[in-house]
């Protein structure tokens, strides 16, 4: 489990397509503390690390992407050179600064607008049909990997939903949301409580 508050920004070394594609993905923490096996959430997407190496505050770190989660995810978001926000699995005690995230990516949104609003970014994001229900005014939505919070929805005849966000200049900062720009595909996950609320009212109708 993860709370969509990211912790670094990794950078795709290398990405070899064997069975799955090995990726390895160059980051600032001391490889000391990377767990093989552990979850590292990279742009919203849970994966295991299987290799490490490196130095403090230059590691790296490897994972295997399967062809369903290549599928699934962002366009060119799995090509070398590409910046990633890192988020690792939350600990018990760990502070819940955002919300209850999986690490399963639901659909892939596209920017559709990005404007200066005060000192913050407003970004309107187009979500397909099927994540419509899910999506409501203040609830919150994983967006690569960072816990946001809904501002405003819009719902369209084709049933695809666009919905507002706003980004503080701090959070552009520390994530790659700041290197968004319109026509820009992103990871989209669904607030999990939503999810188990429209499982409920499937099964009451």
């Amino acid at each position: 489990m993860f709370t969509g508050i990211v912790t670094a920004i990794g950078t795709i070394e290398s990405a070899e397509q064997r069975g799955d594609m090995r990726v390895r993905i160059a980051c600032p923490w001391d490889p000391a503390k990377i767990a093989i096996g552990a979850s590292i959430a990279c742009a919203g997407v849970c994966l295991t690390v299987i290799e490490k190496g490196g130095s403090a505050g230059a590691a790296w770190f490897a994972v295997d992407v399967s062809a369903e989660t290549v599928s699934r995810t962002a366009n060119g978001m799995w090509s070398q050179g590409a910046r990633i926000n890192l988020e690792p699995s939350l600990k018990v005690g760990d502070e819940l600064g955002g919300h209850i995230v999986s690490g399963h990516v639901d659909a892939v949104g596209k920017v559709a607008d990005w404007e200066p609003e005060g000192d913050s970014m407003r970004v309107t994001i187009v979500a397909p049909k099927a994540l419509a229900p899910f999506i409501a005014a203040k609830g919150s939505i994983t967006v690569d990997g960072v816990s946001l919070t809904v501002n405003s929805i819009r719902d369209y005849p084709d049933g695809s939903v666009h919905f507002g966000l706003n980004v503080i200049p701090h959070t552009a900062e520390v994530t790659t949301l700041g290197e968004l720009a319109q026509g820009s595909e992103v990871n989209l996950e669904i607030d999990t409580v939503a999810r188990y609320l429209q499982r409920l009212e499937s099964l009451r109708a």
